[in-house]
């Protein structure tokens, strides 16, 4: 059985028994892992020493285990606990995002498959979430950046149906069907089925969605920048639209409605949730 070593960040865990757990781990160069954890909720000083007295949800830190072919799960046999994210502990917003973060990563990533990209986005967005002012676009710029890793990015620059290239400025009286609200705001048309923008879809076909154009162009300005600096304020309702079109996207790419998904869909309702 080939040992291994990686960094780790957990995203799932159950109790398996009053002293193991099962857990799923997000790793550096092992991709989605399940493994066994026999013994690590034991409290032995040899077992703390050996799992950093256990492994928690939304904490990162080394592993150390086993592989085998035959076998669903791997054998870890130990865990160095290097990164716990405090803040997620100490602010209800911040781990509600935390888990919807894992949730994503877990649907949509598959086990063994190295994803060293999705791991770095993680690890990035649970520690942008140490800064309150900044989990829109922090949860905006992970979304992003996992759609694009796993190859679910929306196509905003081309129409999905025909291939044809999407004018950058679509005119609300040209063949691309975008449309003007009372305000002469424009729209694209978004198929969350396709995969992204089209042109050859009515208002009225099911399906489809219409797509604020500020959303689509601050979506345009993420394709290949990771490091976009801060938004003003004023430019929040734009993130936020964007963050609920990536969310709302991702439940159709995976066909279902994940039940952290209704935090980033529904805050408000999820707020009062919380505080009954």
């Amino acid at each position: 059985m080939p040992r291994f070593k990686d960094q780790a960040i957990c995203i799932r865990h159950i109790d398996w028994s009053e002293t193991s757990q099962i857990v799923a781990l997000l790793t550096q160069n092992h991709g989605k892992l399940p493994g066994l954890a026999k013994g690590s909720k034991r409290t032995s000083p040899s077992s703390v020493a050996r799992y950093s007295g256990g492994i928690e949800l939304l904490t990162a830190g080394q592993i150390v285990g086993l592989t085998k072919p035959t076998a669903e799960l791997a054998t870890l046999t130990e865990w160095d606990l290097q990164h716990p994210y405090w803040h997620l502990r100490h602010h209800l917003g911040a781990q509600q995002l935390a888990l919807y973060g894992v949730d994503l990563a877990n649907a949509l990533l598959a086990d063994h498959d190295p994803h060293p990209n999705a791991f770095h986005a993680l690890a990035q967005f649970l520690d942008q979430l140490a800064d309150p002012d900044q989990h829109a676009r922090a949860l905006l710029d992970y979304q992003w950046q996992l759609l694009e890793d796993t190859g679910y990015r929306p196509q905003l620059d081309r129409d999905v149906r025909t291939g044809t290239l999407i004018s950058p400025d679509p005119s609300p009286n040209g063949h691309d069907t975008t449309h003007t609200d009372t305000t002469q705001r424009k729209w694209y048309t978004f198929d969350p089925h396709a995969g992204g923008l089209t042109t050859q879809a009515s208002d009225l076909e099911n399906g489809t969605w219409r797509v604020r154009v500020e959303t689509v162009h601050l979506l345009r300005s993420l394709t290949g920048r990771h490091d976009a600096p801060p938004t003003p304020a004023t430019e929040l309702a734009t993130i936020d639209r964007a963050n609920r079109l990536l969310c709302s996207y991702a439940r159709a790419v995976l066909d279902r409605q994940l039940p952290t998904m209704r935090f980033v869909l529904d805050p408000e309702s999820s707020a009062k949730h919380s505080n009954n």
